[in-house]
């Protein structure tokens, strides 16, 4: 199917979008570490159940050592740091502005890629990607009274928080990918292909469809070890903020569609677009997330949308627009 990565990827942002209004309210209320790690644990139990249904047994299959070793580095760059900054990000300049800076995930992953395992893109898929960098940006600079240059009205931290989680994004979708050419090596060794059902599903789903659930499972048991061991170490009284979290329903409420829409669908389908397109490509593609929020954002905490954002919005589509010429 033409442009089914690519189409993959565009439900991956209008599902990250999701996640990132979920995340903001969640994280506000719990604090960044209880909210990923409660997330995380009921990210594991959903892609548990998944793996029932997909090989029979709670866990993935078929998985070797190098496998596992890249998927877990991945889920430390993604999960462990990237969404920590990401969540810190949320509570200090809001889900939208942090999204934007997510826009740094395409050309670390751009470069990762060719760094690592030797992707190319061509000229007007490189001018699409600066195109949409450049749009997106624009929607976090604003000019002071009586001054004609541009300035970041945003807070520094915040600021240092959401862009160390986009470059953490792509690294770690980029290790991912890594993971995932060595998954299909482990499972031609085992005499399969990608459109092989195992023996113990209970659904006949290929191993193309429900092995990016099995990495995301596998980047997911290093993300919840990470941030545990994070609470444990950096956060006074644990316990009693953990326990509080917990009793705190619409918080939970917000993990629970933060987790759907993020660790267990959103994730996944990163994972499966990066097989069918270039990383660079996905990565810019999901980098649409900061336009699409911009308008539920706008309803839902009553912040204004400026001149300027709008037209960063329509910059940033016609950018997009420049991968499929």
């Amino acid at each position: 199917m033409n442009f089914f990565g690519e189409i993959l990827a565009l439900v991956v942002a209008m599902s990250w979008t999701v996640t990132a209004l979920f995340a903001e309210v969640g994280s506000k209320r719990m604090g960044s570490l209880p909210f990923n790690a409660i997330r995380m644990t009921m990210s594991l139990l959903f892609l548990a159940a998944m793996m029932v249904v997909a090989f029979g047994v709670p866990y993935p299959l078929y998985a070797d050592g190098k496998t596992w070793m890249w998927l877990l580095l991945s889920g430390v760059v993604g999960y462990v740091i990237g969404d920590y900054c990401l969540m810190q990000g949320y509570i200090i300049i809001g889900s939208r502005f942090g999204q934007l800076f997510m826009t740094l995930s395409a050309p670390t992953a751009a470069i990762l890629g060719r760094l690592l395992i030797g992707e190319t893109m061509k000229p007007l898929a490189i001018v699409g990607m600066f195109v949409t960098l450049t749009g997106i940006g624009m929607s976090v600079l604003s000019k002071k009274d009586n001054d004609s240059t541009l300035h970041l009205s945003l807070p520094r931290r915040g600021v240092l928080y959401a862009a160390m989680a986009g470059i953490c994004q792509g690294g770690g979708l980029v290790l991912s990918k890594v993971g995932l050419e060595h998954y299909d090596a482990a499972i031609s060794a085992c005499g399969l292909s990608s459109s092989s059902i195992p023996d113990g599903a209970l659904l006949p789903l290929p191993l193309n469809v429900t092995i990016p659930f099995a990495s995301t499972m596998m980047r997911g048991i290093m993300g919840l070890v990470g941030f545990v061991l994070l609470m444990t170490i950096m956060e006074k009284g644990w316990r009693e903020k953990f326990n509080h979290a917990v009793r705190d329903r619409k918080a939970m409420l917000c993990a629970f569609g933060s987790m759907l829409f993020g660790p267990f669908v959103g994730v996944s389908l990163s994972l499966m677009a990066t097989q069918y397109t270039a990383t660079g490509i996905a990565q810019t593609i999901f980098a649409l997330t900061p336009v699409l929020i911009i308008a539920p954002a706008a309803l839902l905490f009553h912040q204004k949308v400026t001149f300027r954002e709008v037209i960063g919005a329509v910059i940033s589509v016609a950018g997009v627009c420049l991968f499929f010429i």
